[in-house]
């Protein structure tokens, strides 16, 4: 049977994309639970416009994402935590305050993916911090200062 998904499944195939599978399967978990709909010719239209859409709204991400990396690589990022007196951090800076920070010193909005920290910074410095989306990579300088 030929259906068009809805949701993304697992070994099947992604949201919007027609496949065919076993009658049973498609009858009795798929359609029931809403992960598809029987391929119709107007369910196919549709999803190739949903499918148009996505792509068209994941480009237009991508290019303001880019100008976002490109303005917060020229911006200036302090975060203030606490710290004894050889320079190590009481707690942490890990990626959401690092996203906060660039919230609001810089007005840009990463996403909770976009930061790729190795591990969280727990001393007192300048640090790069990696940030990549999809095709897009590249880097910000953050400050961390003691209170």
């Amino acid at each position: 049977m030929k259906v068009v998904l809805l949701k993304d499944v697992k070994g099947v195939g992604c949201v919007h994309d027609s496949v065919t599978l076993a009658d049973g399967y498609a009858l009795n978990h798929l359609i029931p639970k809403k992960f598809a709909i029987p391929a119709t010719p107007m369910a196919l239209q549709e999803a190739e416009l949903r499918r148009k859409r996505m792509q068209d709204h994941a480009t237009l991400n991508a290019s303001l994402l880019a100008q976002n990396i490109a303005s917060l690589a020229s911006a200036r990022i302090v975060i203030r935590a606490k710290a004894n007196e050889k320079g190590h951090l009481y707690d942490a800076v890990g990626e959401p305050e690092i996203r906060a920070a660039a919230k609001d010193q810089a007005r840009i909005d990463l996403s909770k993916d976009a930061i790729k920290l190795e591990k969280p910074i727990k001393e007192l410095g300048t640090f790069d911090i990696p940030v990549a989306v999809a095709d897009t990579f590249g880097k910000f300088s953050i400050t961390i200062e003691a209170e």
